[in-house]
């Protein structure tokens, strides 16, 4: 048995929570949210970027067919997350039904029940998308920021409307520091409004431990979470697993089974295959991402596993480099890319909102400290705003072409 999809425009996050009501009670089609609503297929449109490879109906910026309305899935499918990832590679990540609201049971069970969500997220990102799940769950109404620019005084004025006795949100790290940012620099709202939350999720990418020391010192209550699409969003809160989430390491590569995965990718059997496989009577989901898992369960990831460079003759992991930087103060929303170099092959380069906090030969210096001399960045480049995609992350292909252009 199938069932057909109905494309709903991400930026009424009120029309996603009332089509997702209906697919998650199976009587009405899966929810597919995308930004500009049919045919838009803004998922896969960079920000800042313009979309004009549309052509034909339902055509991505990527060249590749996005799943339209007149398309089918399978009848346990309820939601459809459409994604060109921080790499750029486009997915279309099918999810089904149990799936979603073993997820949203889970969160609820790890975060001490359900409650009250302000959705500060696009609805077409699995985060965004999983806070309206999360409310459907527990029958409640959720708060909407609503679209354009994230400001802290106006999320405060969000959290404000919040009713039950359980409140909580879900951000990216670089709207959890303009919020401490805000705070810090004396707005007593938003101090209140970190404060009001019962459980502040934090995911999307690596949350540097000197922003969740200075939110905490504030008094949020933040939970650092890790999970993708695959996995219906996050599956491990402060490094354990959540609910029924099981973690391994096979080969150096994390890989999660559980009851949250997803279905695969819709009209990519292929890579489905490539990162869904059995064992043992299970299934597992092979994330890509490095990483260890502890005798006691706990998780470590170190970054992606196509996140290295090899500099010098010698292996270095971009996304340690990164959490390295990002330790030192001034540099808590740094970027670090590779780029090539003549001498040594490839080099990390720091990218960086306004002015370097630092030399670039104290920064080599910590990092090589902690990291070895391979991994001290080559170069610090300062951009005005580092470009992003819709779910917040670094758009680290753009950044990769920016280092490119200003070397040259």
């Amino acid at each position: 048995m199938t069932r057909t999809l109905k494309v709903v425009d991400a930026g009424r996050p009120d029309e996603v929570f009332v089509a997702l009501r209906d697919a998650l009670t199976a009587a009405g089609p899966a929810v597919v949210p995308r930004v500009g609503g049919l045919g838009a297929a803004g998922a896969a449109t960079r920000v800042g970027a313009t979309s004009g490879a549309q052509g034909a109906r339902g055509a991505g910026v990527d060249g590749v067919r996005w799943p339209q309305e007149d398309d089918a899935v399978a009848q346990s499918v309820a939601l459809v997350i459409e994604t060109s990832g921080s790499t750029g590679t486009p997915k279309r990540v099918a999810l089904s039904t149990d799936a979603l609201l073993a997820s949203a049971a889970a969160s609820a069970g790890a975060m001490g029940g359900q409650g009250q969500w302000v959705l500060a997220l696009p609805a077409h990102y699995v985060a965004g998308a999983q806070v309206l799940v999360r409310s459907l769950a527990a029958e409640t109404e959720p708060v909407y920021y609503g679209s354009g620019h994230f400001d802290a005084e106006r999320f405060a004025s969000a959290a404000g409307e919040l009713k039950h006795d359980l409140r909580y949100t879900s951000l990216v790290p670089v709207q959890l520091a303009r919020l401490v940012d805000s705070a810090e620099g004396g707005s007593r709202a938003v101090a209140s409004a970190l404060r009001r939350f019962d459980g502040i999720l934090i995911g999307g990418q690596a949350l540097a431990p000197g922003l969740r020391e200075r939110a905490e010192a504030l008094g949020a209550r933040v939970i650092a979470t890790y999970g993708s699409s695959e996995t219906a969003g996050g599956c491990i809160y402060d490094g354990m697993p959540i609910g029924t989430t099981v973690v391994r390491e096979n080969g150096g590569i994390l890989e999660i089974g559980g009851p949250t995965l997803a279905e695969g990718y819709v009209g990519d059997p292929e890579r489905t295959a490539a990162v869904f496989h059995e064992d043992a009577g299970a299934r597992w989901y092979r994330t890509g991402d490095l990483g260890e898992v502890s005798p006691e369960g706990r998780v470590t990831v170190f970054g992606r596993s196509d996140n290295v460079i090899i500099s010098g003759g010698e292996k270095v992991l971009l996304d340690a480099v990164e959490r390295a930087v990002q330790s030192i103060p001034g540099y808590g929303d740094a970027v670090v890319v590779g780029v090539e170099d003549a001498r040594w092959g490839e080099v990390p380069v720091v990218v960086t909102e306004g002015d370097a906090a630092l030399s670039l030969e104290a920064l080599r210096e910590t990092v090589a400290g902690v990291l070895g001399r391979a991994a001290a960045p080559a170069r610090v480049v300062e951009v005005g705003r580092l470009p992003r995609l819709a779910s917040g992350k670094p758009d680290r292909v753009a950044l990769a072409a920016l280092v490119r252009e200003r070397g040259a």
